[in-house]
């Protein structure tokens, strides 16, 4: 029951949908004893949208090959909300009587449904239990308590991510609505008073001047409407979270909307002055954007680390890299720009290297202390 309890706590405090069916899949395998564990989770069609494994070494898991489908005993289980328990899968009348030439010989089976409600989130698939099977009631029984913590957790990750989501869609329209009731409403005042100036310039110069004072005023108050704009743009994840668990979220956030990997190791850096932590947020987010939407990229990493004084932010991508001299890339270079002005106004410095097998960027950034 000790191992239980971890294994609810571990699955609880995830918040990623994919942190909680990877926690999932690892305790069902240890609670059971079971050489090989699965998770399955269908999607509208009623087939397999996402299948995790563990137990299997990456290299046996990419010889495998595809997915498996809603055919055979596992698609059976998927639309099934009981346990099922067999001595040797092989001789369920559903088992399709085949598996691919790298996957593991299976002998005994325990299918445990994940339910919430009426709907079925997902199948714990376990196989071949150590030292050696079958698998017991007992087995179902603490599988079957593991599920039902596991739904709890699955549909509050899945509504934290929604809210998130939700929060930078209301985010995005805040923004957008103030830039056209302040800030767009006043550069159009802006440029009448820029050609009245213009037009009155020779034949009333003394009304040019007026003008161009009025000029002067509406720069001064859109400069400071954009200043308060960009003020609310700071995450606030920043100071109350940290950059670290900030980059995590937003990562997170960009693993699950863009087709390549998206992946970040990083560390604690309390160490840093909110001006500095937003100078390093904001990088990364330009670094992100450049390599998701001109590297074609399929694995994109960020790593998060501080050595002797210095906050180190790499942004590393396997795409095919790009030439900063070319006028073609010209939206990349001026991203690049703004990187190197932000890491220069907090005493850092940035550094890019590119080459057809991809890109990195690395920032360097003093702490405070």
């Amino acid at each position: 029951m000790r191992e239980v309890s971890a294994a609810v706590l571990a699955v609880a405090a995830r918040r990623s949908v994919h942190e909680v069916l990877q926690t999932i899949v690892g305790a069902s395998r240890r609670l059971s004893g079971a050489r090989y564990a699965a998770l399955g989770v269908p999607d509208v069609t009623g087939s397999f949208g996402e299948f995790l494994a563990d137990g299997i070494s990456d290299e046996q898991w990419k010889a495998i090959g595809p997915l498996p489908r809603h055919h055979g005993l596992l698609g059976v289980l998927l639309r099934d909300p009981h346990p099922m328990r067999l001595a040797d899968i092989r001789a369920h009348p559903d088992f399709s009587g085949w598996w691919p030439a790298a996957h593991p010989d299976i002998t005994d089976f325990l299918g445990v449904p994940i339910v919430h409600g009426d709907e079925i989130l997902g199948e714990l698939f376990l196989a071949n239990k150590q030292p050696s099977g079958p698998f017991t009631a007992a087995d179902e029984e603490l599988l079957v308590l593991l599920a039902a913590h596991a739904a709890i957790a699955l549909v509050n990750a899945r509504l934290y991510e929604r809210n998130r989501e939700l929060s930078i869609v209301e985010e995005r329209n805040r923004i957008a609505g103030e830039l056209h009731d302040a800030v767009s409403q006043k550069l159009f005042s802006l440029r009448l008073s820029a050609e009245s100036a213009a037009t009155l310039l020779e034949r009333d110069p003394p009304r040019a001047v007026t003008e161009l004072g009025s000029v002067r005023q509406l720069a001064s108050e859109v400069a400071d409407e954009l200043r308060t704009i960009l003020v609310g743009l700071r995450p606030p994840e920043l100071a109350g979270d940290g950059l670290d668990v900030a980059l995590r979220k937003q990562i997170e956030l960009l693993d699950r909307v863009h087709e390549p990997a998206v992946r970040f190791t990083g560390e604690p850096v309390a160490c840093l002055t909110g001006t500095r932590s937003q100078a390093v947020y904001r990088i990364a987010q330009e670094a992100l954007h450049n390599a998701l939407r001109h590297a074609d990229a399929k694995l994109v990493e960020v790593r998060l680390a501080e050595r002797d004084g210095t906050v180190l932010l790499t942004v590393t991508d396997d795409g095919h890299g790009f030439d900063p001299d070319s006028a073609a890339r010209a939206g990349r270079r001026l991203g690049l720009t703004s990187m190197r002005e932000r890491a220069r106004s907090v005493g850092g410095r940035l550094a890019v290297e590119s080459t057809p097998r991809g890109t990195a960027v690395r920032v360097e950034v003093p702490t405070d202390g």
